[in-house]
């Protein structure tokens, strides 16, 4: 058989397996929104791990690691140092965020934002930001899946088609099961990748170098650059240290406040699976460790990719290892593909629906009909991110740290409606408008910051201050809800 039929047949077998694994739990996702975005408030601790570990393991991760490796060096560790504490705020805001959805049926960050603060208004303007965060990030996966195809097959699979047959998977099992489908999906994914990043990330280096400690030796001696923090920028200049620390903070400060893994704690089973999870986590981290592995044994490898994010795909290529490796290799990135997007479709829709129809608008739904425009919401957000993933030709690791730039603007938001009493509705809206807007100015024009550090890191600045500011001058929404509600989140 074809070395190309062979690598097609297995990663078709690996999609068929998705498919399957995610239209079973279909049956038990309820007729209601509860069902499709919460899954009930069932999920036990197996699938809380795999369904946060292997969201945030995406792409960026199995394509954009190695490829920072390869060109950047040092700078690769950005993703351990944030990837380590970036569950931490979630030990602490989850279990809040998880008591009172259970008393007053929250299924989203947002809508249970603006019942804090009595404003339509907040739910409204976390819903616009969260889908401008997720469409790139989205992208992201599908520009990932569509490298792959396309690689693997020399051309005969173009990336947009690519990208297309793999998220055709994803909107099929996505639209029928909601987030059990997500969850189930996503263990196996989880494994199926993290043997496949082993596997690969030993084999290489000791193929190439003879092992690993020979491969960083070898490396020492010819580009010594890459080994030294915190590694190289863009140009192959060295990083600033300013611009490294200033991305591995917004980086852990944002990573929960995403909203399809914040949204996680509306699905736990109990306050101690999150917890539980959240101690698991860095486990997880472990996984990234052969990623670097590929990317350095490029190093020296003769010839170049393309694009940084190809060293994976063009080593394995020219080295012209076995079809059926190169098949599994090829089901392995789509698996770090598919168990992110699937929940960003998933959690985009959700968020679009229930706090920007509903919530921001006062549109009353039927649990029939609030399903139903969820799931036609989900192609919504996919054909956007399917548009971005064939137009746009720059780093993946880039275009997810522009994503984290607005998504981070969530997390003075959650602080405050959990913990802060004297917050006001008034002034979270315009933290994160401030927040996002400064965040959005420094990413557009990088030249015009006062110092070179995360455009993110701005924004976050000018939100906190933008919160208190506008909370001391506005009064603060007094109701028996509002206490009831503090209430509950600290017991």
């Amino acid at each position: 058989m074809d070395s190309r039929l062979q690598i097609l047949a297995i990663s078709g077998a690996y999609l068929l397996a998705c498919l399957i694994l995610g239209m079973v739990p279909g049956r038990k996702s309820g007729t209601g929104a509860t069902g499709y975005v919460a899954g009930d408030r069932s999920l036990g601790i197996v699938l809380m791990y795999f369904i946060t570990g292997a969201t945030i393991f995406s792409s960026f991760a199995f394509l954009g690691g190695p490829g920072w490796a390869y060109s950047r060096g040092a700078a690769a560790f950005y993703i351990l140092g944030y990837g380590v504490l970036g569950m931490v705020p979630f030990y602490f805001l989850g279990p809040r965020a998880a008591r009172v959805a259970r008393k007053y049926g929250f299924v989203t960050q947002a809508e249970m934002v603006a019942h804090r603060y009595g404003s339509p208004a907040v739910a409204g303007l976390m819903a616009v930001v969260s889908v401008v965060a997720f469409v790139p990030y989205l992208a992201l996966q599908m520009k990932g899946a569509g490298y792959v195809l396309s690689a693997v097959t020399e051309g005969k699979v173009p990336d947009w088609a690519g990208a297309a047959l793999v998220y055709g998977v994803v909107l099929i099992y996505v639209l029928r099961s909601g987030v059990l489908g997500v969850g189930w999906t996503n263990t196996f994914q989880g494994i199926f990748m993290m043997a496949m990043a082993w596997g690969l990330g030993l084999y290489l280096p000791a193929r190439l170098y003879g092992g690993v400690g020979e491969m960083f030796r070898q490396i020492s001696e010819v580009r010594p650059e890459l080994l030294l923090a915190p590694g190289l920028d863009a140009a192959g200049e060295v990083w600033s240290w300013g611009e490294f620390t200033s991305a591995v903070l917004v980086s852990i400060v944002g990573f929960s406040a995403w909203p399809h893994l914040f949204m996680k704690a509306f699905t736990a089973r109990s306050d101690r699976i999150i917890r539980r999870t959240v101690l698991l986590y860095p486990t997880f981290q472990i996984f990234l460790v052969p990623l670097f592995f590929i990317g350095f044994a490029g190093v020296l490898y003769p010839g170049s990719p393309d694009s940084p994010d190809q060293i994976l795909l063009y080593m394995i290529l020219d080295m012209r290892i076995p079809a059926v490796v190169v098949g599994l290799f090829c089901a392995g990135a789509l698996a770090a593909s598919m168990s992110s997007g699937d929940a960003m479709v998933h959690a985009a829709a959700s968020v679009a629906v229930r706090d920007g129809w509903v919530a921001a608008l006062g549109r009353n739904l039927t649990p029939g009909k609030e399903k139903a425009a969820i799931r036609w919401m989900v192609v919504v957000v996919m054909g956007l991110a399917y548009a971005v993933a064939v137009s746009y030709k720059g780093s993946l690791v880039a275009l997810l740290l522009s994503a984290y730039g607005a998504v981070v603007q969530f997390t003075p938001v959650l602080v405050a409606a959990l913990y802060i009493k004297r917050s006001t509705g008034p002034g979270v809206v315009a933290g994160v408008l401030a927040g996002s807007l400064i965040t959005l100015l420094f990413v557009l024009y990088p030249d015009v910051r006062p110092w070179p550090i995360h455009a993110g890191l701005y924004g976050l600045v000018a939100n906190v201050a933008t919160i208190w500011a506008v909370s001391m001058l506005t009064p603060e929404f007094r109701s028996s809800g509002r206490d009831a509600f503090l209430r509950i989140a600290s017991e």
